[in-house]
């Protein structure tokens, strides 16, 4: 996996989301099933918050809209959290006239490297009112022995 660095570093998170993945793979209904790329990188980016606490480590995602089965949230081998998900565009009527479009549709991808203290086999997740919670315990930090320096006789 040489995206992720080997390093922990709390703030950087690995987009692996690319809004040029799908522009020139062939298509057969290329007009109905293509989303614009300012469709795709308003939703592509979805907004993340992650503190760490004494006990946990959690994470809120803004998913408006989505129901929980249109979200996925996995633990991935090396500590890496991964959230994913995807809305679809309405179903556009031969009839209908569409006087605005600012509503966000599509596919966002966001994985995160954990450090050692996650407890990665209890990982929980939550959405309720359009955010979805990621809580992560910590494993307690062992009490480290003091190092005593003992002077040498002689």
């Amino acid at each position: 996996m040489a995206l992720i660095p080997s390093f922990f570093d709390p703030f950087s998170s690995v987009d692996v989301w690319d809004p040029f993945n799908d522009i020139f793979t062939p298509r057969t209904n290329w007009a109905v099933s293509a989303p614009t790329a300012r469709e795709t990188a308003a939703f592509a980016n979805a907004r993340i918050d992650w503190k760490e606490t004494p006990e946990a480590h959690v994470f809120k995602a803004d998913v408006p809209g989505l129901k929980k089965e249109e979200v996925k949230v996995e633990v991935e081998e090396g500590r890496i959290l991964q959230i994913s998900g995807e809305r679809s565009k309405e179903q556009e009527e031969k009839n209908d006239t569409w006087h605005r479009v600012e509503r966000s549709s599509g596919r966002f991808l966001r994985r995160f490297r954990l450090p050692e203290n996650a407890k990665m086999d209890q990982v929980k997740a939550s959405m309720e009112n359009g955010v979805l919670t990621v809580t992560i315990p910590k494993v307690a930090e062992e009490k480290k022995q003091e190092v005593k320096a003992i002077d040498i006789s002689g």
